[in-house]
């Protein structure tokens, strides 16, 4: 096997343009003093931004704006707002997801409703979101208020036939694609076949402003109504009228600087993506049991493949799987940043296979980060209760899925010795 790495292996990380454009936007913030949330960089990030989703569709005609943002959940709630969502309303979001897809809803009083996943995208199932729809408006006599689709690992969804169902009951649509900056459908850039489209740029994420993120809107009227609602609501007098209630969600001119930097290689970046991507396919193809998710075959398809995510069979014995869930974990684990809250117990009663534990635990001892796949929204103890329309698919993916190493600063060599390490941990049972 070869040598243990120096350093740890992690998912995500994005890095720096080697030509260091990113210090030459955040220089200009500071030499013009614009370190406020408002400024050249930030208008100058969203039309880049909006060049970007632009570029492959003429037949948006341009209608297309965007607004930067704090953070990605930030686009969410600003997104659900502008969908009119209050409380009491019904939103239906995919389960199988972060849950700063879902957390928004809560924020504006509204009850979400989760969708699950189909086999093959593992984003939400077209037709459990019509049942879904359907059966909302016979038990409440009312239609839910927004659809909320998650592109997954970067995985595009069935834009096509979500976005008919949304016209047929005339149901806006909120595309997150967070975590699918970049990733296409049918030649079209995710967050634009949607009456909003959020985008991340989180740390983790194809590019960073350290933290932050965006919202994609179709028109002038829409775009200022967000951008009002980020900026504290504020009305056009010479003193501080508020007619709504609104947030300080707009992104720092040195953030979008870090953007303006980060928009010159991202091309690079989706690129190295798919290329990790291939190689782990390759490398993986003959590990009985493991099996690399991959996009359909349809040609519509066009990850960023923002996380390379696996499955192993429940059958595989993996080293160490025996003592998978003996200890409560102290620590934050898989790329948790702050406080986390104390457990009494190491197991809940939906969790990942003892092997799946087991493997991450021996990836970690050989200095590689990888973890499990979300956990379905619908499990999570907050909230219980809540309607959700599934077959069971996330569920069982949860138990049986891992996510491994793909970001830019990930090598061929990381990813050969990433293989070999799950070898050694199957062949060592």
């Amino acid at each position: 096997m070869m040598e243990i790495q120096d350093k740890m292996i992690y998912l995500c990380l994005a890095h720096m343009s080697e030509s260091g454009a990113e210090q030459k936007f955040v220089k200009e913030a500071f030499d013009t003093n614009w370190v406020v949330p408002l400024g050249p960089n930030v208008n100058g990030f969203e039309d880049d931004l909006r060049a970007f989703v632009l570029a492959p569709q003429a037949p948006l005609n341009g209608g297309v704006e965007v607004v930067a943002l704090s953070s990605g959940t930030a686009a969410v709630h600003l997104a659900l707002l502008g969908c009119g969502v209050g409380p009491g309303d019904e939103v239906l979001v995919q389960s199988f997801t972060f849950c700063a897809s879902s957390h928004p809803i809560t924020y504006l009083g509204a009850k979400p409703v989760f969708v699950g996943s189909e086999p093959e995208t593992w984003n939400m199932d077209p037709a459990l979101l019509e049942l879904a729809i359907e059966d909302r408006i016979a038990k409440t006599g009312r239609k839910p208020k927004a659809i909320v689709p998650v592109a997954l690992y970067g995985m595009p969804y069935d834009a096509e036939r979500i976005m008919a169902i949304a016209r047929r009951y005339d149901i806006p649509v909120v595309e997150d694609a967070a975590e699918g900056f970049g990733s296409r459908f049918d030649g079209r850039v995710l967050g634009t076949f949607g009456k909003y489209g959020v985008l991340s740029f989180n740390g983790n994420k194809m590019i960073t402003t350290s933290g932050g993120g965006a919202l994609i809107c179709h028109g002038d009227d829409e775009k200022n109504k967000i951008m009002w609602y980020a900026t504290q609501a504020r009305d056009a007098y010479p003193y501080y009228e508020h007619t709504a209630i609104g947030y300080n969600y707009r992104m720092s001119n040195v953030c979008a600087g870090i953007g303006r930097g980060q928009m010159t290689i991202v091309d690079d970046h989706i690129a190295h993506h798919k290329h990790v991507q291939a190689l782990y396919e390759e490398l993986l193809k003959d590990v009985k049991g493991v099996h690399i998710h991959k996009q359909p075959a349809d040609e519509r398809y066009d990850s960023n493949y923002w996380l390379v995510t696996a499955t192993i069979d429940p059958d595989v014995k993996v080293a160490g799987q025996e003592n998978a869930y003996k200890e409560v974990i102290k620590t934050a684990v898989g790329g948790a940043a702050g406080v986390i809250k104390a457990v009494e117990s190491a197991t809940t009663e939906c969790q990942p296979n003892a092997n799946v534990e087991a493997l991450r635990v021996f990836m970690l001892e050989h200095k590689v980060e990888a973890r499990p796949l979300w956990k379905p929204m619908h499990k999570q103890p907050v909230y219980a209760g809540s309607e959700v329309y599934t077959n069971g698919v996330e569920e069982a993916l949860f138990e049986v899925g891992f996510c491994l190493p793909a970001g830019p600063y990930v090598t061929d060599d990381n990813v050969r010795y990433i293989v070999e390490c799950i070898k050694e941990a199957i062949s060592r049972r």
